[in-house]
């Protein structure tokens, strides 16, 4: 009990000795011991890392989530430690009430077909969404606010030790000081003079520890950003990967599409129909590159259609065939190519032995 009394009694001295010394250095009446120049660099950077990867981790949430309330509820299931329940995405639904009204319509009519084969596609779109949120949720967002909520707060906890330390390391310098410019011949004034050294000494070596340790707290910021640079690597390959899937869900889509007829077909093909002929729309893979800039591959084709004759061309991709007038490539193999009068300036006429369809020219490569 008396050993709990004088340590509450000493706590309370301590924290009347800094908030006397820390009173007096704002008043400008009491010296203030600085950090070293390497260590207020270390403790701007740290914040700095704090304050931009608090900014990031909003703003991908925002991204991730866009409805506020829905961003609320899952925080509050978070800190519940609850599962968050499966709610059904925008894309999902969308696709739902196209199958829905699909199926209304008449699975074997034009447009209820269509509405059907769109909705599956915005389904699609919907599930690989789901795959990409969850997978930054756990490789991007995890790792930020594990930084936020367990490394960057021991650095503040040490930090506050050290900004005590400093603050005990000042009222001991000032206790000299007094005691040093006291009357000499007062009684105890040597011992008080001791005891104020003894003081100052304890002070700096408990001083000089902590900031030590805070140091290399805030030297391993490094890490932190090495490891938020994999973390931020992971992000961009499921953004790519949740685009590129996207993009081929929409590639099937559109060639599915352009297989009816050209009265259903985009009112920017209608102009380019005639009769009740299909329409079939070029598409790229995923795994190519969109068409290259003009030059001399585009002149190769631009001299081919302006001739008569025809070339070999290796297929850079697979192709399947839209359509009965269209020609099935596998990549690598070569084929003959031909322009016919008439044809869509994206399209060329394909030879393989006794097979003879269109291709188109984004797939192709010129051969000499």
């Amino acid at each position: 009990m008396d050993f709990n009394v004088k340590r509450l009694a000493a706590d309370a001295g301590t924290f009347l000795s800094r908030a006397v010394q820390f009173t007096e250095e704002k008043l400008g009446q009491a010296e203030k011991t600085e950090l070293d120049a390497h260590l207020e660099n270390l403790l701007t950077r740290a914040e700095c890392t704090k304050h931009w990867t608090e900014k990031i981790m909003k703003q991908t949430e925002v991204l991730l989530q866009p409805n506020p309330n829905v961003r609320i509820e899952e925080f509050l299931y978070e800190k519940l430690e609850k599962k968050v329940p499966s709610r059904v995405n925008n894309h999902e639904l969308l696709g739902q009430s196209m199958i829905d009204s699909g199926n209304e319509f008449g699975p074997g009519t034009a447009y209820g077909n269509a509405l059907i084969k769109c909705g599956e596609t915005q389904k699609q779109i919907g599930a690989a969404e789901k795959e990409f949120i969850q997978s930054s949720a756990i490789n991007f967002l995890t790792p930020f606010r594990n930084f936020l909520e367990g490394d960057f707060k021991t650095i503040l906890k040490e930090r506050k030790l050290l900004q005590n330390k400093r603050l005990d390391l000042d009222a001991a310098k000032t206790r000299l000081k007094k005691a040093r410019a006291a009357d000499a011949r007062a009684v105890m004034w040597a011992e008080e003079v001791t005891k104020a050294e003894q003081d100052l000494k304890m002070t700096q070596s408990e001083f000089d520890r902590q900031a030590e340790i805070t140091r290399l707290l805030l030297e391993g910021i490094s890490s932190t950003h090495a490891h938020h640079l994999r973390c931020l690597n992971d992000f961009v390959e499921a953004q790519t990967t949740y685009y590129a899937q996207c993009y081929q869900y929409m590639v099937d889509l559109q060639k599915q599409l352009g297989s009816f007829p050209s009265t259903f077909s985009s009112n920017n093909n209608q102009s380019l129909a005639s009769g009740g002929a299909s329409i079939s729309v070029p598409t790229i893979p995923v795994s190519a590159s969109l068409p290259a800039a003009p030059g001399r591959a585009s002149s190769g084709f631009s001299e081919l259609r302006s001739s008569s004759g025809s070339r070999k061309a290796r297929v850079l991709y697979d192709y399947d065939a839209a359509g009965s007038s269209e020609l099935s490539l596998l990549a690598d193999e070569v084929i003959m190519v031909s322009s016919v009068p008439g044809m869509d300036s994206d399209w060329l006429m394909g030879e393989r032995g006794n097979q003879k369809g269109k291709v188109p020219i984004t797939y192709l490569e010129l051969l000499n």
